[in-house]
């Protein structure tokens, strides 16, 4: 068992600390909102910390599972950063950022000694609530086994796929895979709606064929009763797909469905829904 550090207790970062503590880890946790941070300590056990930096002070593993690019840089740099007080440690990664960021945080961890696994993950709040999610990881293959047997604790598939940045690349294909499905998934249903078609019967059949998805299993009777509180809110998925889009005019990729999609789910913002689920694209179509 290792000592550990978390920070960022959100939807995925709280569940996923507090499996790391029923495993028998050690576990110091930090969250900007230090209340949430009480809620944790009060109901798995482990310490809270003031800082980024005394929260790492001492442990082996520093896991994070924020907002974006600045945040990470905010927990990661500077005087109360993690990693002034990490030591001959490894971070992991599991925010969705830019891979720049990533190859630039992990160039700083390498010139400071340290180990750095870029980790995001798929699965949601169910996922982690259930610890299956899906890790994607980049880093070297040395940092990379010796994280994944901590990671383990909440994965249910856990792979490193290229160095440094692979783990967001990963993420980014994951994210535009979840655009298209989910937006064809919402003109099936409200399509069916206005034919005067039972939705539910009609996915009963054609789940078990070749439309079927885990959005289809999952989402489509919230999405025919319009509930959409399922923890990853259109404002994130905004925030991925900006990452998405802006990597692939570096890299010279054609994303126009995502592009597409991205907009639609600016409509959604603009309707009220940005704490909505990403399954919430059905309600332009009502």
């Amino acid at each position: 068992m290792a000592k550990l550090a978390f920070l960022g207790l959100g939807v995925m970062g709280y569940p996923m600390a507090g499996h790391l503590a029923a495993k028998g880890h050690q576990v110091v946790v930090y969250n900007r909102n230090p209340a949430k941070s009480a809620a944790w300590v009060a109901q798995h056990g482990g310490t809270a910390a003031a800082t980024p930096r005394e929260a790492a002070n001492g442990a082996e593993f520093v896991m994070a599972c924020v907002g974006n690019d600045d945040d990470l840089r905010s927990i990661c740099l500077g005087d109360d950063g993690a990693f002034a007080g990490m030591k001959d440690a490894m971070f992991v990664d599991h925010t969705t950022v830019s891979a720049a960021v990533t190859r630039e945080l992990s160039t700083i961890a390498a010139g400071q000694g340290l180990g750095f696994v870029d980790a995001p993950v798929s699965g949601g709040q169910a996922g982690a609530e259930n610890g299956v999610l899906s890790v994607m990881c980049g880093g070297t293959q040395a940092d990379y086994d010796r994280a994944e047997p901590v990671i383990a604790a909440y994965a249910r598939i856990c792979r490193r796929l290229g160095e440094s940045g692979a783990g967001q690349l990963a993420k980014m294909m994951n994210q535009i895979a979840i655009a298209g499905l989910v937006q064809g998934l919402a003109e099936a249903l409200a399509f069916g709606e206005k034919a005067g078609l039972d939705g539910e019967a009609v996915v009963e059949v054609i789940s078990q064929g070749a439309a079927g998805s885990w959005q289809m299993m999952n989402r489509h009777k919230t999405m025919l009763t319009g509930k959409f509180d399922h923890g990853f809110a259109v404002d994130w998925m905004r925030k991925d797909l900006k990452i998405c889009l802006e990597a692939a005019d570096q890299i010279g990729a054609s994303l126009p469905v995502t592009a597409l999609v991205d907009q639609f789910y600016k409509d959604v913002q603009r309707m009220g829904g940005n704490r909505n689920d990403t399954s919430s694209l059905i309600r332009r179509l009502k």
